[in-house]
Order: structure tokens, then sequence, then C-alpha cells
């Protein structure tokens, strides 16, 4: 019988082991997957393979897989249909991913910055589309029409969100540009929406008349681009990066000279 007052010996060898979360354990199995995905090269609207196959390649169990890839369901890589399995929406820049990631990290008071950054990629984007001519507006309103259906749920807002937004700054045709984006646009989001995520409620402006204003943030942005007007689209980028930094609670900056 241990002494009272002492540790015994099983609870001493138990402080000296930190139990992971599973949460954070299927967060590593994600980043497998979304560089199995960028190894494998597979392309959008390919099919993954199995949770079961996925289980065993990265060699875990499927519900952390089913956990993991509603986590990238959740950063607009891949869609996840019942009875069919998980497809992949864009390939992933895992690389650029983690490094941003990495420095909300580790500098928490940069976030502003890089809300302001993806801001600027999104604009510069859309001018250059516009000053090109958009080639294809199929993909874009596409995504318009999945976020319109995301009504009353966290998961798949974010989802749609991430995908609308993509797509726009795709519209350049530059890769990198693109890439670039798509990870720091996912590392904001999943910042400015973890605590409803996490804590599996929907955010009042989800629902009823808040909802409709969400989807006319996005709206304009589309409609600007199919009619290539340029300051139409700079006036409603600024709408929405006014919305995602009310989110985030960061501080509104002077437009006039933020431009």
């Amino acid at each position: 019988m241990a002494t009272p007052g002492r540790r015994s010996d099983t609870q001493d060898i138990a402080s000296s082991f930190q139990v992971e979360p599973v949460s954070r354990f299927a967060d590593r199995v994600a980043d497998q997957i979304r560089n199995y995905i960028v190894d494998q090269g597979i392309a959008e609207g390919q099919r993954l393979p199995s949770e079961r196959q996925l289980a065993e390649l990265v060699g875990s169990s499927r519900p952390t897989v089913s956990q993991a890839l509603r986590s990238l369901a959740l950063q607009g890589l891949v869609t996840i249909r019942p009875g069919s399995g998980a497809y992949v929406l864009r390939n992933p820049a895992s690389m650029v991913h983690a490094s941003i990631e990495l420095m909300l990290r580790l500098e928490p008071d940069s976030l502003n910055e890089a809300a302001h950054m993806r801001f600027l990629l999104e604009l510069t984007a859309g001018r250059q589309a516009i000053s090109h001519g958009v080639p294809n507006l199929e993909p874009l309103n596409r995504a318009l029409a999945d976020l319109s259906e995301a009504r009353g749920s966290a998961p798949e807002w974010i989802a749609a969100d991430t995908v609308f937004h993509v797509e726009i700054v795709r519209l350049a045709g530059n890769r990198f540009l693109t890439s670039m984006f798509s990870s720091m646009h996912t590392a904001l989001v999943e910042k400015a929406y973890e605590s409803w995520v996490s804590a599996k409620r929907t955010p009042r402006w989800l629902t009823g008349a808040a909802f409709d204003q969400q989807i006319a943030l996005h709206e304009p942005m589309a409609r600007a681009l199919a009619q290539g007007k340029r300051e139409e689209f700079q006036d409603a980028v600024i709408a929405h990066q006014r919305a995602l930094l009310d989110h985030l609670g960061l501080e509104q900056p002077n437009w006039d000279q933020d431009l």
C-alpha cells in the first residue's frame, strides 16, 4: 500500500508521459494525408483512397482518419460525399501552409499583418484577372452556389468560403499567387472560426437574415469580376475584409492609406 502523502511508483512513471490529445493526433494525420495528396499528385476532383486504406497508409485508426478528413474538408481541401468517399477539391501547398501556420503560432501578434497580406493577394489577383479578361467564371459561380447552400453549418461554410476565394485568385492565372493565397486564407479562416468549430456551435451570422448579409458580401465580388469592373471589385473586397477583421477581432485600418 502506498504511504499517504507519497506518490506511488505508477504515478511517478505516469507523470513522465504526456498523453497527446486526440484532436492533435488527428491534425498530424491530416498533415500526412495532405502530404500524400501532394506527393501522389492527386488531381482536383479525384477520389482519395477509402478511410480503411488511408488508415493503413498512415498507420492510424479509421475514426482518426475520419476526423482528419473532416479537418481537411473544413480547410476546403477535400469534399466528403456520403456513400462515395472523399474527393480532392484543390491541391494543397503543404510547405507554404505549414510555414504560415507556424509563424502565426510563434508570433500571434502578426495576425493583423497576415490578414492584410491575404487582402492584398486577393485584391491584386482580381485586378489582374479583370485587366487580362476573365476566361471562365463557371468554377467561381459554382463555388458561390455552394456558399449559398451552407446556411447554418460552420464546417460547410468554411469549406465553401475557402473554395470561393481561391477561385477568385485562380482567375489571375498565377499558380504561385494562388498557392500563397490559399495557404494564407486557410490559416486565417482556421484561426477565425476555431472557437465555433471546436465547440460545434453555429455562429449567429450563419442563420437568418445575417446569413443573407454574408452572401451579400460575396456576390458583388463575383459580379464585378464578371462585368470587368475594377473599382466595384475593390469596394467589394474591402467590404469583405472589414467583416473578416471583425470576426478576427482586429482593428480596422485607414482604408484611404491602406491601398
